[in-house]
């Protein structure tokens, strides 16, 4: 499912936020501004099964570039390739929109090969965001 924050329903935005605070905030012990004033201009990307949220990610516009972020998979569906899934719809998706712009995204370290694989670079060193490392990644424009 792709849709924009003003498209969601209640219990789908319920839903989401729901999965991410439980990822980010309790399973990470990160207490953070989870829900943020991005969110009101997101397109929200999620896998569902039988109306349970499997995986899930955002898309966020910023001048000439897109970012994707809040990258999950619910523990329960952890292990079944759907983080590699959940990236690929989301980049199918930005090359649908927003065609031949740039991709910055904001890693988490131990996933720099992951997204490497995707043809994202490393662009910075680790840094420390919310207390986790992260890395600056970068995917030249999408034009296939």
């Amino acid at each position: 499912m792709i849709k924009s924050t003003d498209e969601l329903t209640p219990q789908e935005l319920l839903t989401i936020l729901q999965a991410r605070t439980a990822v980010f905030v309790v399973e990470q012990a990160c207490p953070y501004q989870e829900v943020d004033e991005a969110d009101r201009h997101a397109l929200h990307v999620w896998l569902e099964e039988n109306g349970e949220l499997k995986a899930y990610t955002r898309i966020l516009t910023e001048g000439d570039e897109i970012h994707f972020g809040r990258v999950l998979v619910a523990k329960k569906f952890r292990g079944q390739k759907l983080g590699r899934e959940i990236v690929a719809t989301t980049l199918k998706e930005i090359e649908k929109r927003y065609p031949e712009r740039p991709v910055r995204i904001s890693a988490q370290a131990y996933l720099i090969d992951f997204y490497r694989s995707f043809g994202f670079k490393k662009n910075s060193e680790i840094y420390l965001e919310d207390g986790i490392p992260h890395v600056e990644m970068f995917l030249q424009a999408i034009n296939r």
